[in-house]
């Protein structure tokens, strides 16, 4: 294609990727967040960053599938027929800069914010909810050196496994932050490369492996409460200093000699001998919960202010940070990354929660707008629906172009709604069974099929 082509085809390609529909639901992105200063070619940064995020939201999430439609988008257009090669654009996502993306996510998570600012605090605060997860990705020497597979496996039977650590909103689901690293570093190391983004009195939600002595009172010491479980290993150095009521107990935590790895000898040594917390027994008789009673601890000390019921009720909402997760692992397909470097992972890892938390975005303004609850509008429908209404606005004619019809698209997201079934069983089972194949447990190049392994065969009647 000619340099005289070139610009309109470009422009094209825009009005064709979500970034067009994305500027036109409210200017939810940035309209200048990367810089002007790069070389004209048909794939900008821009336009890379559309196709980009088009890919995270399809089906179908491989670069021949967006290389097709925007073959099919500038020749129906311009009567031009562009390359069937994968590689400029392969080339295209790689030259997108990361700190672009970032503050992508940046300004979605502040509009995320003020379109709930009403109706997300708990008690007058914040309440963000941690957990970690792992994913998966292709099995090359780069992925490999980064992110090393388990050590039980072995060598050529296994996949780089990336350990990862989130910080989430429980008001809206909206994904605020994130560390990862390698199988070897553990979650509380990566949990506290991600405090400089909490904010004074946030409360955080998490379970008992994130909770410790150190972590609670370092975090303490920022204006950060927390509400965990007891870790079970707690079972000594603490005393009681009150009974606040029934399984209500203000206790003393004294601190252990061993230090944490992740932690400065200094930090360790200036830290207090012990540290006041509450211990809250609450019984559970709900279906599904195999606990029947649990051990909560808190730095929420007031029992006036904080009840222990209220608290309570808090931590079993602790369990929508899976459900957060299967979102966007399974759903949106993030549970195995598709790129074979560690800087083209990071990307695509960055779009991914790029492209949750736009629907997020788009389910937090639904719901403010008719007065729902946000969780009860399907996250899968959304997804749906965004890619669906996207390929009609993508494909109309510019000349007859008509106002988008925002109000519609919102309604129409309130109307794919989950019945509410509080204490619902959801165990970690897969009913459907995998296809009778070996497993592979060599390197591929020395694996020898067993023929016929677990067929029977009938005997002739």
């Amino acid at each position: 294609m000619t340099r005289n082509t070139l610009a309109p085809a470009s422009r094209r390609l825009r009005k064709a990727s979500p970034v067009a529909f994305v500027r036109m639901c409210r200017r939810l992105l940035p309209a200048r967040v990367c810089s002007s200063s790069f070389r004209f070619r048909l794939f900008d940064p821009w336009t890379t960053f559309g196709l980009f995020l088009w890919q995270i939201l399809e089906a179908h999430r491989t670069c021949r599938e967006v290389l097709c439609k925007a073959q099919a988008c500038i020749y129906l257009h311009h009567r031009r027929l562009i390359s069937g090669n994968t590689s400029a654009y392969c080339q295209a996502r790689a030259r997108l800069p990361l700190p672009f993306i970032l503050k992508v996510h940046q300004v979605l998570g502040v509009k995320i914010e003020k379109e709930s600012r009403a109706w997300s605090l708990w008690h007058h605060r914040r309440v963000v909810v941690v957990d970690g997860s792992g994913l998966s990705m292709p099995d090359t020497p780069k992925n490999q050196a980064a992110y090393p597979q388990g050590r039980r496996q072995k060598r050529g039977c296994g996949f780089p496994v990336m350990r990862i650590v989130g910080v989430f909103s429980l008001a809206t689901g909206a994904w605020l932050s994130l560390a990862e690293g390698a199988l070897s570093v553990s979650e509380s190391t990566l949990f506290r490369s991600l405090w400089p983004s909490l904010r004074p009195h946030d409360v955080i939600l998490a379970d008992r492996g994130f909770c410790s002595f150190a972590v609670l009172r370092l975090l303490a010491e920022r204006k950060i409460d927390c509400v965990m479980r007891l870790h079970a290993r707690r079972s000594v150095g603490v005393r009681l200093l009150r009974r606040l009521s029934h399984g209500d107990l203000l206790v003393e935590w004294l601190r252990t000699p061993t230090r944490p790895s992740w932690m400065h000898p200094i930090t360790w040594r200036r830290l207090p001998q012990a540290f006041p917390v509450r211990h809250l027994t609450v019984s559970l008789a709900r279906r599904g919960f195999r606990t029947r009673s649990l051990t909560l601890v808190t730095t929420l000390l007031d029992d006036k202010a904080y009840p222990p019921r209220d608290i309570a009720e808090l931590y079993l909402r602790r369990w929508k940070v899976e459900l957060f997760l299967k979102d966007i692992k399974i759903t949106m397909g993030m549970d195995i990354l598709r790129c074979k470097t560690p800087a083209l992972i990071r990307k695509e890892l960055w779009m991914h929660i790029v492209a949750y938390n736009l629907i997020r975005l788009l389910m937090a303004q639904a719901s403010s707008r008719h007065g729902m609850d946000p969780f009860r509008i399907s996250f899968s429908a959304t997804v749906s629906s965004f890619r669906q209404w996207l390929s009609l606005v993508s494909f109309n004619d510019p000349l007859f172009y008509p106002p988008f019809p925002w109000e519609a698209f919102l309604l129409c997201l309130t109307t794919h709604r989950v019945p509410c079934r509080p204490g619902r069983a959801e165990p970690r089972a897969v009913k459907r069974r995998p296809k009778n194949y070996q497993r592979l447990t060599q390197p591929r190049s020395i694996f020898h099929e067993v023929p016929h392994r677990n067929h029977y065969h009938a005997p002739l009647s």
